[in-house]
């Protein structure tokens, strides 16, 4: 019985490394191809997507996993807040850049995916050493809980830029409305879903800032109070 457990816990631990490795090289290349686009080939945000759309849609896609990840608890992430992050950012990426003409132009474009790859790529790197290394180096641990508090406030504010941008050809064209009347008398406006999630998740954004200073103190807290000292 023990080798049997011990055997699952090799698979997933594998599986994981996996997992987190294929998104770290997929996040990376969109961070990598974010840079040429403006520092080498000085290209403007109007063909930003165009050239890494397509990496950002699947990527984006595959964080779905990692709410099943915390619901079977292969991982100990909390499956509720992490539904809401991987909801919230693939309705962004979906819903918002990828469907419209518009979410593609929006200024809040290259503000989030910059600090989109750039989080993803320390954050799944971080994950990968986890696994794989007795212990992590101190200064990834630092920069994977540390990086986010100037990322995550500007990502959000390009999200909702992104929101805003993409809102006026959602209601203009009724993208993804269904209209009554139909064999099953229902209707949805997907126009007002997008305000609605927009909306409601301005009161979630501090609740899910201060639960990552708290995931800080966790891992950071003892380190540096023992610097302190």
């Amino acid at each position: 019985m023990a080798n049997q457990k011990q055997e699952q816990s090799s698979i997933v631990k594998l599986y994981l490394i996996l997992y987190n490795s294929v998104q770290f090289l997929g996040w990376f290349y969109i961070y990598v191809q974010f840079v040429m686009h403006y520092l080498v080939d000085g290209q403007t945000t109007d063909t930003l997507w165009s050239r890494v759309g397509t990496a950002t849609y699947y990527f984006q896609l595959l964080t779905i996993f990692e709410v099943f990840h915390a619901i079977f608890r292969l991982v100990p992430s909390n499956a509720l807040i992490t539904l809401l992050q991987v909801a919230g950012r693939c309705l962004v990426v979906v819903g918002a850049i990828d469907a419209t003409p518009t979410g593609k132009l929006s200024p809040g474009l290259p503000i989030a995916l910059f600090c989109w790859s750039l989080t993803e790529t320390i954050r799944y790197s971080y994950y990968v050493l986890h696994l794989a290394l007795p212990k992590v180096p101190p200064f990834m641990s630092w920069l994977r809980y540390t990086i986010f508090i100037p990322l995550y406030p500007a990502g959000f504010f390009g999200e909702l830029l992104c929101f805003y941008w993409a809102q006026s050809y959602i209601r203009e064209t009724d993208m993804w409305g269904v209209s009554m009347p139909n064999r099953y008398n229902f209707s949805f406006s997907f126009y007002y879903f997008v305000w609605m999630m927009a909306i409601g998740y301005l009161p979630m954004f501090p609740q899910m800032y201060l639960h990552m200073f708290s995931q800080r103190s966790k891992v950071l807290g003892g380190r540096e109070s023992q610097k302190a000292k």
